[in-house]
């Protein structure tokens, strides 16, 4: 199963995550991912991510100076990306749960036919 498949859905609350903690715009969130072992995350990927929860309100962007060269645009979690989070988190947890019991009480049975 290729990764990308699992991370449908996923990558909106880890991007919402990163958001939430950090004073961060595009570039350096696709770096952040990657240093959490998101590799095959490019630009390509995140940015249309970004425009879909600008859309939806769950973020913001504010153009602001920058040292190192041109203006950039920092990404802000909104109030309804924090309630989105929570929610988010809640289904997460207890989707993790349900597939770790499966795999736990499964584990005897071989993964070949």
């Amino acid at each position: 199963m290729k990764e990308t498949q699992l991370l449908k859905g996923v990558l909106d609350g880890c991007v919402l995550h990163i958001i939430a903690n950090h004073k961060i715009y595009g570039y350096e969130l696709v770096q952040k991912l990657k240093q959490y072992g998101f590799d095959t995350i490019v630009g390509g990927t995140v940015y249309p991510l970004l425009q879909k929860l600008e859309k939806m309100n769950l973020i913001e962007g504010k153009i602001e100076k920058s040292l190192d060269g041109p203006d950039r645009k920092y990404l802000y979690i909104t109030p309804e990306g924090k309630a989105y989070l929570m929610q988010f988190d809640a289904q997460w947890l207890a989707l993790v749960g349900r597939v770790a019991e499966i795999i736990k009480k499964e584990d005897g049975e071989s993964y070949e036919n």
